[in-house]
């Protein structure tokens, strides 16, 4: 167990706090586009599935307007859901969350040639524009499968940032990007274009996983809290992530999976809507794009 952890008292940072803003992002996907349910689910059932992500996403909205102080997210919409349910990606951009890209077809980065993953995020971000009226600049690769050559595609198809990287120990999914590090959560990969990675929490110069997901409904929530006021007493932007799914203990369960992969989908469901409504009110919440828009003013003026 990380050692040193803040005390209950000192961690939170709420509204009108000095400490760095706490990044709250949401990947909208379905529970049957997780690729834990994969060895049970064919893609070609998809359309044949029990749609929940619109209930459920409402529900993430209400939770985050009946936050006090506000709470602004990204949304990093997957474009297969958009299709189906244009009027959910219009509420959530008319709530004040932030747009962005999961890509449309939700497949792993390490499955896709160059050119394959340039449709895919085209086709997303043509999408989204297309239903807010905005432009979309923030992408965010399926399981966190990011990989070093998608970043140039990513800059040339209009992004600004990509928040794929997990710097944690080795995952069978997670991506890298060479050179990044778990305690410098935002990095600037090229003149105007950022890697905003998920939050870890750095013990020996080792990355812990302490962004959200399966971790998040796993370890005590008081514990969860106290990492993420370690991370920004450091003075770190926190980075936070969450799925609809999560939220919703009785979606249909699947048989036939690994262990391990039954075991990280439905571990702490019925517990996450309460510690997620806990910690909306615990931070103060904002989305990736005004913390770059932050970054750029702060910067000095050639």
């Amino acid at each position: 167990m990380p050692a040193s952890l803040p005390s209950v008292e000192t961690e939170i940072t709420g509204p009108g706090s000095d400490q760095p803003p706490a990044v709250m992002s949401i990947d909208v996907e379905d529970w049957f586009h997780v690729e834990n349910l994969s060895p049970a689910i064919g893609r070609e059932t998809w359309s044949k599935r029990q749609l929940r992500v619109e209930r459920n996403m409402d529900r993430m909205l209400q939770l985050m307007a009946d936050a006090p102080g506000g709470v602004r997210a990204s949304c990093f919409v997957l474009g297969w859901v958009a299709e189906r349910c244009p009027a959910l990606v219009r509420r959530i951009a008319a709530a004040g969350h932030e747009i962005a890209s999961h890509g449309h077809a939700h497949e792993l980065l390490g499955s896709l040639s160059p050119a394959r993953f340039r449709a895919d995020v085209e086709r997303s971000k043509t999408l989204l524009e297309d239903l807010v009226g905005a432009e979309v600049h923030g992408y965010r690769a399926p399981s966190f499968s990011i990989t070093e050559w998608a970043i140039p595609v990513l800059q040339e198809v209009g992004f600004r940032y990509d928040s794929s990287v997990f710097g944690s120990f080795a995952h069978d999914r997670y991506g890298k990007i060479p050179g990044l590090r778990p305690d410098e959560p935002i990095v600037e990969l090229a003149p105007g274009f950022h890697e905003v990675s998920v939050s870890c929490l750095t013990v020996a110069s080792r990355g812990l996983p302490w962004g959200g997901g399966g971790y998040f409904r796993l370890m005590p929530y008081l514990l969860f809290r106290r990492g993420v006021g370690r991370i920004l007493g450091a003075g770190h932007p926190y980075v936070f992530y969450i799925h609809p799914w999560e939220i919703d203990p009785d979606q249909p369960r699947v048989d036939g999976l690994p262990i391990s992969y039954r075991f990280r989908h439905y571990v702490g469901l019925g517990r996450c809507e309460p510690r997620f409504e806990s910690l909306l009110t615990d931070f103060r919440w904002s989305a990736i794009s005004d913390v770059l828009d932050g970054r750029d003013s702060a910067a000095p003026t050639p």
